[in-house]
């Protein structure tokens, strides 16, 4: 046992949380290819080890390889088992080389159940049904009515053309289990990047993709590649642990005097290490989008709001506009609800609320993009508990709700944290959070850096682990003043800590 821990990183699964250990450090990494099949299950049929491989130059529709170590290829005819890891993981960061030759088709399937298709889509513009193009995620299959649904196309094809290898670099989310098995929340594939550029970003699956090893879904499992679709060959397979969720700053946190631009910006929380921003709607969109894009970072979300009252317009032109500039991100817009008819949080405005949500959710749906209601002080949905409330009569797969940590702190218990956290759950697209003072009356006391304030930012932390939430959170520093460099900078280093303590607690 202690040699085998020696090579890989296991998953435990502990009180429904998956756990990531090893033997060694906690950035533990394995590669799967090596001089021999000593990483793989049982029988590998006629996979071989070979040193590379190339197009067969008397058919372009077969590898052809040369001796040695470092790629395995799925025998001369591309015909032969799946292949299966060993090990078995949970979240995880995978980097994985590929070759196909012209009209091949290969898939690599995470826990064995949810599978990034590898195709020949070189020259593609349209293939014939959303998530066969390489890079794509692969739909899942209604026996009852023998079709195909939730099949995910990449965001742009990013294809080489075949006899040439090709990368996918992929952060992957398990799905998350209460104590008694019940599943809590979705399987994601939280980032995928083919041959450098981003595909998919927060994406998640209700379950198995078609022809996975498994129909349920369990906290861990091991890496598939298919091994029976056509030739194929993969090398460099490297999976370690997925780290921290990704950590955002809201641009509350990143004007000040030295950072007015969005190349300032996006350069500030690049350099300090934030996932990606979340701005509001307006002319400056698509310019911070153009540089978040240059940066490799995500526009997580947009924040713009919407208006209720009969006499007044719905939304302004800025969300027609914003959906148009984010159209196929899966984007998230961060809704705000006004009324100045009906009192924050009255039922009263329930319907018209939900036909003009049920508007831009439709709006929205047809660009790939999402809606997350954002409570708020003084508005109209100003708890959690509103969202919720609103979510669910607005009925639609693309609206979900925000946690907001310094709004629901302003107007709510504390006692009801764990409890308020786990009834949300089912919706929670988003969180923001900030350093905090328990049972503090104002602004200033409420949203603070990170670092600082009494409010236990780390058992809010686990509340939401506990409760299964794998999404994006995001730094909220709406009126804390001072040089923003030096407010994230604080607020990363918390943000670390308190990842390293969460991870630390799960062995």
């Amino acid at each position: 046992m202690k040699a085998r821990h020696k090579e890989i990183w296991v998953i435990l699964f502990f009180s429904g949380i998956c756990c990531l250990l090893s033997a060694g450090s906690a950035g533990a990494k394995v590669n799967l290819v090596s001089d021999d099949f000593s990483t793989w299950r049982g029988n590998t049929g006629q996979w071989k080890i070979v040193g590379d491989t190339f197009t067969n130059p008397k058919n372009a529709k077969l590898l052809s390889s040369k001796q040695g170590s470092g790629v395995i290829l799925n025998g001369p005819t591309g015909r032969t088992n799946n292949i299966v890891s060993k090990a078995e993981f949970g979240d995880v960061r995978a980097h994985i080389e590929f070759m196909v030759p012209k009209g091949s088709n290969s898939g690599a399937y995470f826990m064995g159940r949810y599978e990034i298709q590898v195709y020949d889509s070189y020259g593609v513009e349209k293939d014939k049904y959303p998530g066969i193009e390489c890079g794509g995620i692969y739909e899942r299959w209604d026996n009852k009515r023998n079709q195909g649904f939730e099949g995910h196309s990449p965001r742009v094809n990013a294809s080489r053309a075949p006899g040439r290898w090709q990368t996918f670099d992929v952060i992957f989310r398990a799905p998350r289990f209460d104590k008694n098995g019940r599943k809590i929340s979705n399987a994601r594939f939280e980032k995928v990047v083919h041959n450098g550029i981003v595909v998919h970003e927060d994406l998640e699956l209700t379950g198995p993709t078609r022809a996975g090893m498994y129909n349920d879904e369990n906290p861990t499992g091991p890496l598939m590649l298919q091994g029976d679709h056509g030739p194929v060959a993969y090398r460099n397979i490297q999976m370690e642990p997925a780290g921290p969720l990704p950590f955002f700053a809201m641009d509350t946190a990143t004007k000040d005097a030295k950072h007015k631009t969005a190349k300032e910006q996006v350069e500030m929380i690049k350099e300090l290490g934030y996932d990606g921003i979340g701005c509001t709607a307006g002319p400056g969109l698509a310019e911070m989008l153009k540089e978040m894009d240059k940066n490799d970072l995500r526009l997580v979300t947009v924040y713009l709001g919407a208006n209720i009252d009969a006499d007044q317009p719905k939304y302004g032109p800025e969300l027609k506009e914003a959906i148009e500039i984010l159209k196929g991100r899966n984007a998230i817009l961060w809704l705000f609800v006004l009324s100045k008819k009906h009192k924050p949080s009255s039922p009263q405005g329930d319907a018209r609320a939900v036909e003009v949500i049920r508007e831009i959710a439709d709006m929205a749906a047809k660009a790939d993009m999402r809606i997350a209601l954002y409570p708020h002080k003084g508005f109209w949905v100003e708890r959690v508990e509103d969202a919720v409330r609103v979510a669910k009569k607005v009925d639609r797969k693309n609206v979900g709700v925000t946690f907001n940590l310094c709004h629901w702190l302003m107007v709510d218990d504390e006692k009801n944290m764990e409890s308020l956290i786990k009834s949300a759950m089912p919706h929670l697209f988003l969180v923001s959070i900030n350093g905090a003072d328990s049972g503090g009356k104002n602004w200033k006391q409420l949203i603070q850096t990170l670092d600082q304030g009494s409010f236990d930012i780390y058992r809010f932390l686990k509340a939401l682990e506990d409760a299964g939430y794998t999404g994006p959170i995001g730094f909220q520093g709406y009126g804390i003043g001072g040089d923003a460099h030096d407010n994230l900078k604080r607020s990363m280093r918390a943000w670390r800590q308190l990842s390293k303590r969460l991870a630390a607690d799960k062995i």
